[in-house]
């Protein structure tokens, strides 16, 4: 099994940043691909990023492109999302997941999932 442990939700406002953090656990290696979607209230979960563990392009949805970046340690079996210029519709839950496999945009191709972590956008 494969434990995700997302960190630095939180209240900003609009123009504003935060950072990310999902730490996994158990059997890391296991896991090809890290992702992080998100899911705004009465809105279906979408893909916001994804990265590999090997390396190689980060893949990002349009409507994060230039705003938010995806990094990886792979030292700590860390992935973090840094958000710039935020905007209101930015405001969701957001997850983290991994899977064994490609940088999927369903999050049914993902296995593992972190609980969660709430960014809400001021405007």
């Amino acid at each position: 099994q494969v434990q995700l442990v997302e960190s630095g939700g939180g209240l900003v406002q609009a123009g504003g940043s935060l950072r990310l953090s999902c730490a996994a656990s158990g059997r890391t290696f296991s896991m090809s691909v890290m992702a992080w979607f998100r899911q705004a209230p009465g809105k279906e979960r979408e893909v916001v990023s994804a990265i590999r563990w090997s390396g190689g392009a980060t893949n990002y949805a349009d409507f994060v492109k230039g705003r938010f970046t995806m990094s990886r340690d792979n030292a700590k079996n860390t992935v973090y999302l840094q958000m710039n210029s935020l905007k209101s519709e930015d405001t969701a839950v957001y997850y983290c997941a991994a899977n064994s496999g490609s940088p999927y945009v369903s999050p049914s191709r993902y296995n593992y999932w972190g609980q969660g972590t709430q960014v809400t956008v001021s405007s």
